[in-house]
């Protein structure tokens, strides 16, 4: 089982992330105001903190988890290959889509950053929201197959 470590929105392509400690989530909008949140296959993002340090090592930097510029960031579940399994975070419950590719944000982030994502899914995955639901900074993640 794992845990919910962290949630970022951002108001525009390129906008800063900002950092909530709670929010909700909705097929129809993905995370609240979130650029991004639109329905499709990358609804929403997610990180994990073992994905991202093995990133941030290989790259020899110690960089904040907002580079990456996931909607959460979670730690304990393994999300290699695991396209067509479901997040769930309380009520919430995303289908994981696909892997999230990194972008040239990330390069410009870090010279091997985006080499160093590029590995055994360190960049996370995408998101469509399946089932609204309110999540908070602490609450319990599983990952299950879909029924």
């Amino acid at each position: 089982m794992g845990r919910l470590l962290g949630i970022a929105i951002k108001h525009k392509k390129r906008g800063e992330m900002h950092e909530l400690n709670h929010t909700q989530v909705t097929t129809t909008a993905g995370v609240a105001d979130d650029f991004r949140g639109k329905l499709g296959d990358r609804q929403v993002t997610v990180l994990t903190r073992e994905g991202w340090q093995a990133a941030c090592q290989e790259t020899k930097a110690e960089l904040p988890w907002l580079t990456r510029r996931a909607n959460l960031y979670i730690k304990g579940i393994n999300l290699h290959a695991s396209a067509g399994r479901r997040l769930i975070i309380g009520q919430l419950q995303l289908l994981i889509t696909r892997e999230t590719d990194p972008c040239s944000r990330m390069q410009e982030a870090h010279e091997k950053l985006f080499e160093a994502l590029n590995k055994d899914w360190h960049g996370g995955v995408c998101c469509r929201v399946i089932q609204d639901g309110v999540i908070t900074i602490g609450d319990q993640v599983v990952i299950t197959d879909a029924p």
